[in-house]
């Protein structure tokens, strides 16, 4: 490298920690870019959004980009790194969507079958639902007009399938349930089967009721009770969250999930019928849910506030949020987690995510 380069990476660094917003002269373009995103991941921490952030990009052929801030763990003061595993919370929808999808395609199941075809009297017992007017299409879109649950609370009653969508973990925990018994497997295994090893994913999986997470990993922390409960900030590293299943149990890494969400979105996961199914969107407008967005088959579309659509999803779970979204084509895509779960998480990826792919003048 030469001095003048390394002057300028050391400048560029130097500015990153400070989190001062700079254009240097000579620097490339993709330069001042990640001088921006490390200034948003600074501000993060800095602000009391978390203890460590990490943003993972990937745009066409450029050389990836690894951002941190903060820690990974607060007792040794360990900086977070690459190649981290991570609960990835709701984002597993998308995972479990396709494996529907592909079990559609296979001609295995559709997505007109009713929840009682495969579930005869589940939704019935538990919901106090009619499971012969809800659909596997509306359990993946989330208009069943069955509620959402969380451990602890009562669950609320149902609404009229179809009416509008209601973002609810019970449709992706009946997909799953739905999963089983068309495949005689476990959804783990499916979506090992099927997404895992075809993509050479090495720290993805579904782990039922593990409570650990391999190394390397951040610590995990939270400011609320497994009830939603707000209370003493305190380390959820190693939880059962095996109730998420389905709706958002999931381990993965920055890298793996680029990779599956280039796959996903690029077609080389599902064959164009299943593509279209999962891109078809409702409007999720009115919903007590994330702004400007459209819910498809396990993952969503979100309009920037610079007018820029992207593709992908997000997950919060006790402990651990995470955002992974991508251009229509999969060939830009950003990767983030927070390893804490009090963070307005909205606003922190709104504006990442806006530093990313909403190009300002020069």
């Amino acid at each position: 490298m030469s001095i003048s380069r390394a002057r300028t990476s050391l400048l560029v660094v130097a500015l990153a920690v400070a989190g001062t917003v700079m254009t240097i002269p000579g620097a490339a373009a993709a330069d001042r870019d990640h001088v921006e995103i490390q200034r948003v991941l600074n501000e993060t921490v800095a602000n009391g959004g978390g203890p460590g952030i990490v943003a993972d990009l990937r745009a066409g052929r450029r050389a990836p980009w690894f951002g941190t801030a903060g820690v990974a763990d607060l007792e040794t003061g360990r900086k977070r790194q690459p190649g981290e595993h991570f609960r990835i919370g709701s984002f597993t929808k998308a995972f479990t969507g396709t494996v529907v999808l592909r079990l559609a395609a296979e001609g295995r199941l559709a997505l007109t079958d009713t929840v009682a075809k495969w579930l005869p009297g589940v939704v019935e017992e538990y919901l106090g639902a009619d499971g012969t007017k809800i659909t596997i299409r509306q359990l993946l879109n989330h208009t069943s007009g069955l509620p959402d649950a969380i451990p602890g609370q009562e669950t609320p009653h149902p609404e009229e399938p179809g009416k509008r969508f209601i973002y609810s973990k019970v449709n992706y925990n009946l997909a799953g349930m739905i999963v089983e018994k068309a495949t005689g497997s476990t959804l783990a295994k499916e979506i090992e089967r099927r997404i895992v090893r075809p993509l050479h994913l090495t720290g993805t999986y579904l782990p039922g009721s593990d409570k650990t997470l391999p190394d390397p990993h951040a610590r995990h922390y939270s400011k609320f009770t497994e009830t939603g409960q707000e209370t003493q900030l305190h380390d959820v590293t190693e939880i059962d969250v095996s109730w998420a299943g389905a709706a958002g149990g999931m381990v993965s890494t920055t890298s793996d999930l680029h990779r599956f969400l280039s796959a996903l979105l690029g077609g080389r996961l599902l064959p164009p019928a299943q593509q279209k199914e999962m891109f078809t969107t409702v409007s999720t407008e009115g919903a007590d849910w994330v702004p400007n967005t459209r819910y498809g088959l396990g993952i969503y579309s979100q309009t920037l506030p610079c007018g820029v659509m992207l593709w992908g999803g997000g997950g919060f779970i006790q402990g651990s949020t995470s955002y992974a979204m991508g251009d229509r084509q999969g060939t830009h895509t950003l990767v983030s987690n927070i390893n804490g779960d009090w963070n307005d998480f909205l606003k922190t990826f709104t504006d990442l995510f806006e530093t990313t792919f909403c190009k300002k003048p020069a």
